[in-house]
């Protein structure tokens, strides 16, 4: 036996053994590492470049962290297209991420709620549009209806693609750009080749309109957690031989069959006997003048159960006061989901990924 044939070979990879271990950004307790196959992510990647009509000509410029789900996709999208992307170190600098945006003539950016409101709060002062760009996509958090215009207005050429994933799965479902008016605070259906189903508390498909937990199945759901079997099990059950994903979050549908996020399960606020989405709430506090980010909480209360507090982040310059706050949703809202306290704050705790630690605000 010679000394080349005594040397250890690696053995070919199967297309059902991992590929990536990616943690959960941890905004609800403690990170998960998700396993992805090699057939899982290929297929996802697959399906979201049909969706986003991607190809090889495009440009994607990524600010995202490469650690989790929608920042490694831009990568594998890259990939499989053989198209290009620009990597820029963070979003700390926003008049960076603009310069190399134009610089780079990018056609695709890929961002988080955050990221578009801060853009969207610059515009003013930024004074320009940047009309390479042809895909605005969002995912990683529920997008506010307030920043549809002025993304409209920044990138003038762009569609925008409401989306909704997990990073068990990557991604679950997009709205056709071509509804967002139509359609505002819908994430649309499920991604190309897959499934997504509301069903209640006993299994059973819910009408339109009703609210139950979002269910997924495809060729994308992850293989389970690593070494967390019981975790898995909450996570993945059989549904007709094939593996389902128990997203946890709760959702609606309307009458075309279109998805809207209410709430993750452990997030809805329960106020004298009603059920109040924090959503609901923060979709009136975005399209208010002078409001940056917004994120809202339900606190204990003897009397209420729970009392509604909100966190306002203002726009440099602003003079937005509490009792105006409280006057636009009183205005808006049923009164059980106004807030009983409104708490000006210079930023959000985040998760590395760019979520709201709602857990993490200061009491």
């Amino acid at each position: 036996m010679t000394e080349e044939e005594d040397e250890p070979r690696p053995s070919a990879a199967e297309s059902s053994d991992p590929a990536a271990l990616l943690y959960t950004s941890g905004s609800s307790g403690t990170p998960k590492g998700v396993m992805l196959t090699h057939s899982s992510l290929d297929f996802v990647i697959a399906s979201i470049a049909q969706y986003l009509r991607l190809g090889s000509d495009d440009r994607i410029l990524n600010v995202l962290p490469m650690a989790f789900g929608y920042g490694l996709s831009q990568l594998l999208l890259t990939a499989r297209l053989g198209s290009s992307l620009v990597l820029e170190r963070s979003f700390t600098y926003p008049a960076q991420t603009l310069r190399a945006l134009e610089a780079n003539e990018a056609t695709v950016f890929p961002g988080i709620p955050t990221i578009f409101a801060t853009l969207s709060s610059l515009f003013g002062e930024v004074g320009k549009t940047y009309p390479s760009v042809t895909r605005i996509t969002s995912a990683a958090a529920a997008l506010p209806p307030a920043l549809h215009a002025p993304l409209h207005k920044l990138f003038p050429n762009a569609l925008i693609f409401r989306m909704y994933g997990q990073t068990e799965c990557i991604r679950v479902c997009y709205l056709e750009p071509e509804l967002i008016d139509d359609k505002p605070t819908s994430v649309g259906k499920a991604i190309p080749g897959t499934e997504a189903f509301v069903l209640d508390d006993d299994g059973r498909p819910v009408p339109p309109g009703v609210v139950g937990t979002l269910y997924v199945r495809g060729p994308h759901v992850m293989r389970g957690y690593w070494n967390a079997t019981d975790l898995t099990a909450t996570m993945i059950s059989s549904r007709d031989g094939a593996p389902v994903l128990c997203t946890h979050d709760l959702f609606t549908t309307d009458e075309d069959g279109d998805l809207y996020f209410v709430s993750r399960s452990d997030e809805i606020i329960k106020t004298r006997g009603e059920k109040v989405s924090p959503m609901q709430v923060e979709n009136v506090l975005f399209a208010l003048p002078g409001v940056k980010e917004a994120a809202v909480v339900g606190v204990p209360d003897e009397r209420l159960g729970e009392a509604i507090r909100a966190y306002v982040v203002r726009e440099e310059g602003s003079t937005l006061e509490g009792a105006q706050v409280v006057r636009a949703c009183r205005e808006q809202l049923e009164a059980f989901a106004v807030p009983h306290e409104v708490r000006f704050v210079d930023d959000l705790p985040k998760t590395p990924s760019g979520k709201v630690r709602r857990k993490s605000l200061p009491a």
